[in-house]
Parts: C-alpha cells; structure tokens; sequence
C-alpha cells in the first residue's frame, strides 16, 4: 500500500511539473508573432516597418519553438527584431512564456545586457520620485 501511495504521488508530481515556471535562460531571435504563425521570418532590412505592423513579438529558437515574453513592453523587443538574444527568466513550457528577468544582445562577439527588471523598476522608482 505505501508503495503504490509514492507511486501514486511521483506521477503527480511528474504530470504537474510541465505546468511549473522554472528559471532558465532561452536563446533565439526576436520575430513577429504573425510571421512565426505563418512560417516566415520577419524581413531583415525592414525591422521598422515590421515594428509598426506587427502587435506581438515572441523569441523564437533554433529548434523553432517560439515563447512569448509577456512581462516586457513590445517596444522593448521590436528594438531587437532579427539580433540573436538571450532572455533569463522563468520559463514555462506549459504555456510557452518566459518572465524575463535580463535579455542579452549578443554584439561584437560578447552578450550585453540590454534590458533587466531591476533597471525598469529603478528607473520607474526614479521618475515617480520626479512626479513623472
């Protein structure tokens, strides 16, 4: 009887881990969502008029996964529309989402930072200080 109770408990815990956000990191290129779902990568030279048409922008991997990135402005991406970067965060694969806590430019050979949450908050922090 106790065996099967921890057979029991280790498959629920096996199917409910899928479901749970775990911190990682997801490397790929910042594309339009509608040029994801149509199968088409987003027009390299035209990255500003991709950026006013496109609402939703997703970082999309070599293996052709696209997560979205629902904690980070869409202006924040479009800026990175075609460059190879990477997002840290937590990483749900049940919904295919990451709640980014840094994303990279990878430029010149070296990843830089372009973008973290405890930049946004301070810098927030700062302009209501300011009354802005």
């Amino acid at each position: 009887m106790k065996k099967i109770s921890v057979l029991i408990l280790s498959l629920i815990v096996l199917v409910g881990l899928p479901a749970v956000a775990l911190s990682g990191q997801i490397e790929g290129s910042i594309q339009g969502l509608n040029c994801v779902l149509t199968g088409k990568i987003c027009p390299v030279g035209q990255e500003d008029p991709m950026a006013a048409a496109e609402r939703v922008f997703v970082i999309l991997t070599k293996a052709n996964t696209h997560y979205f990135v629902p904690n980070v402005d869409r202006a924040v991406l479009a800026r990175h529309i075609n460059e190879r970067v990477r997002i840290t965060g937590d990483v749900s694969s049940k919904y295919n989402a990451v709640t980014a806590k840094k994303i990279e430019a990878f430029r010149k050979g070296a990843w830089k930072t372009t973008w973290s949450i405890e930049a946004q908050t301070k810098l927030q922090e700062q302009m209501q200080r300011f009354g802005l």
